[in-house]
């Protein structure tokens, strides 16, 4: 069985008084390890694909599994503890708490879990190193630069140890030369933890370092 199915998937949004139908009767089926990109013109529904296997948002219709867990039938106390233990998000803006070094930032998701201090200080500290930011643990984000800021998100995602990586634009904000060294790092991660890789992406050297590539066109999903 496919580590991600999902059958049927149809999301829209209200515009006024009219309904926007953004995906219609998608399908998706991800194999465990597999990183792939879905690709699309801006608008076309991406995010909204992302947020819903993710279980930050809602279907209209359709089944997403992840993991054997059906995820569009969950109450929301267990959809908020289903993110927490097994996805791991990473936006194109960081959403990094200013007023917190890198390592607080990186630990907010196992303080919140309630994992004892020194272990969630260590997980931080060796996600942090992985990443490339040993030098950069007490530094707050506004003493980073775009792409460290984007590296200690992605630490951050790491924490909870997820079995799901969903990134939406993860190197839209960056430059080239930044971008592709964030590329480097997704892929190592991806291999390095185990994970199942969804990401969202304008950037066609990153989607071609994927394993496969979709296009997200008119609601559903092609091989590009």
């Amino acid at each position: 069985m496919p580590f991600v199915k999902v059958t049927g998937l149809s999301k829209s949004y209200r515009a006024g008084e009219q309904p926007v139908e953004v995906l219609r009767g998608l399908d998706l089926s991800l194999e465990a390890g597999e990183m792939v990109a879905v690709v699309g013109a801006s608008g076309v529904g991406k995010s909204t694909l992302l947020h819903l296997v993710g279980g930050l948002d809602r279907t209209d219709a359709g089944t997403i599994d992840v993991a054997g867990i059906e995820v569009s039938t969950l109450p929301d106390d267990e959809l908020v503890a289903f993110r927490n233990r097994h996805v791991g998000f990473v936006f194109q803006f960081h959403h990094l708490l200013p007023e917190f070094s890198a390592l607080e930032n990186t630990e907010m998701p196992l303080r919140i879990a309630r994992l004892r201090t020194s272990d969630a200080t260590k997980r931080a500290t060796d996600l942090l190193e992985q990443v490339g930011l040993t030098a950069r643990l007490s530094h707050r984000p506004g003493m980073l630069s775009g792409g460290e800021q984007q590296r200690v998100a992605v630490a951050r995602a790491l924490a909870m140890q997820p079995s799901l990586l969903l990134a939406d634009e993860p190197t839209g904000d960056l430059d080239e030369q930044t971008a592709v060294s964030l590329h480097d790092l997704l892929r190592q991660m991806h291999a390095r933890h185990g994970l199942t890789s969804l990401i969202a992406t304008h950037n066609p050297r990153l989607a071609a370092s994927c394993d496969r590539v979709l296009r997200l066109e008119d609601g559903q999903l092609h091989s590009a």
